[in-house]
């Protein structure tokens, strides 16, 4: 597949990223672990802006499933032939989405139990967060995502997300904090700070129950490229240091353009940059950029956006006056101006928060995309953005994201353009 898209031969003398084997802790790379994001296979029932919504979703469909196992354990075949699991099921999608990896469950006559408790707030999209049912048996593939989230919302590792092998979009990268779907920037590999492995606590204290676990915290950054770093740019460079120098160097455009084929077929190489004002200057930028893109939701507006807002005071509901159903363009050429809903209308938007680009998209337009009224045409789930805002008693939530997500494009642009010039001989 290198006819067109030649790769450099210069990439392969860098470290990989992602370890020989995962947690080997002697694999001569940047990290010893990485992981997909969530794959559920079943998005529309397991993610919803609403919490109530998740939950009665998955409780109706789980009760339909345990429905389906006991029918099928108590089906008796003519002449003695099994009627195979996948003849058998009721393949309704407004009662059920199924998976290769349900199925089998089915067959070993295994029921699902609905758990309450395991509803979190994951990473959905760039920079919009759904709630996920994360029970067991529904969701398809979780990867390593139970070392790095071993308890979601307890456990706040930070995770840089980059695409998986073979996407055709524009590398991209994001960092998160949380549960993180396969599709965030496309077959999502998760690169952690932190893992943890779990075990019996030796001596349980007077309140701990027989059996109860503790989570020891392990580096997601090797030893090896810590000792290679120190050798390169002197003792006090961290494994923190380090992950956040990969969060800078990956936004570097010049790495980019260099190795854009590559990194199409190939999970990124790094090197170790000669200079070392150089080292420090990724570092400090993938830490500015870091905090930039976890506390997105915090950051203020810029004041030159202009919100417009009914001059007449509307006896309307906080939450009915700030709802959105679809975010548009004036025009698809004019995008300094975005109309919110009928009341509401956002202008002076610079052209340069457009230049930040994730996932094949602006993040302003992920924004328009993600937060707008969509039923699912399979199971005729309902997902509404407005929900999130009640849920979370925040009438005005999406609007103060979108006017956010434009300062923190600014900002990433900003940044980014002040990255470190590299030449790759």
């Amino acid at each position: 597949g290198d006819w067109i898209g030649q790769r450099n031969k210069i990439f392969e003398t860098y470290v990989p990223l992602e370890p020989d084997k995962k947690f080997n802790l002697k694999s001569q790379s940047f990290f010893i672990l990485n992981s997909m994001g969530i794959a559920s296979n079943r998005d529309a029932w397991v993610y919803n802006s609403s919490k109530v919504n998740v939950s009665e979703n998955m409780l109706s469909m789980i009760n339909f499933y345990n429905e389906q196992v006991e029918d099928y354990k108590n089906h008796k075949p003519m002449d003695g032939d099994k009627l195979s699991a996948k003849d058998f099921i009721d393949k309704n999608p407004s009662k059920i989405s199924w998976s290769s990896s349900l199925i089998p469950k089915l067959e070993n006559g295994l029921n699902a139990i609905f758990q309450e408790d395991k509803i979190f707030p994951a990473h959905y999209r760039p920079f919009t967060k759904q709630y996920l049912y994360y029970g067991e048996k529904m969701i398809h593939r979780r990867s390593q995502s139970d070392f790095i989230y071993p308890i979601p919302n307890t456990f706040k590792t930070r995770n840089i997300c980059i695409p998986g092998i073979g996407v055709t979009k524009d590398f991209s990268c994001l960092m998160t904090n949380g549960l993180t779907d396969m599709e965030l920037v496309g077959k999502n590999q998760c690169f952690p700070l932190h893992y943890y492995e779990e075990r019996q606590k030796s001596s349980p204290g007077l309140f701990d129950s027989d059996g109860d676990s503790e989570f020891i915290r392990r580096d997601g950054i090797s030893d090896f490229i810590l000792e290679r770093a120190r050798k390169v740019y002197g003792k006090n460079v961290s494994k923190e240091d380090i992950f956040y120098y990969v969060y800078g160097i990956l936004h570097n455009q010049d790495y980019r353009t260099a190795f854009e084929n590559d990194l199409k077929k190939m999970l990124p190489r790094l090197p170790l940059v000669e200079d070392v004002r150089d080292f420090w200057k990724f570092s400090k930028s993938g830490r500015q950029l870091a905090e930039l893109h976890i506390n997105y939701e915090e950051v203020e507006p810029l004041d030159s956006v202009k919100v417009q807002l009914p001059e007449a005071n509307l006896q309307m509901d906080a939450y009915e006056f700030y709802s959105v159903e679809k975010m548009r363009f004036p025009k698809k050429d004019i995008k300094h101006t975005i109309n919110y809903n009928s009341r509401i209308t956002i202008s002076n938007i610079p052209e340069k928060a457009y230049e930040y680009v994730v996932n094949g998209k602006s993040a302003i337009e992920w924004i328009m995309e993600r937060y707008q009224i969509k039923v699912d045409k399979n199971s005729g789930i309902k997902n509404d953005p407005n929900d999130w805002s009640r849920e979370n008693e925040k009438p005005s939530y999406i609007l103060d994201l979108l006017l956010s997500i434009i300062n923190v494009s600014v900002q990433t642009v900003d940044i980014v353009n002040d990255l470190p010039k590299i030449k790759f001989d």
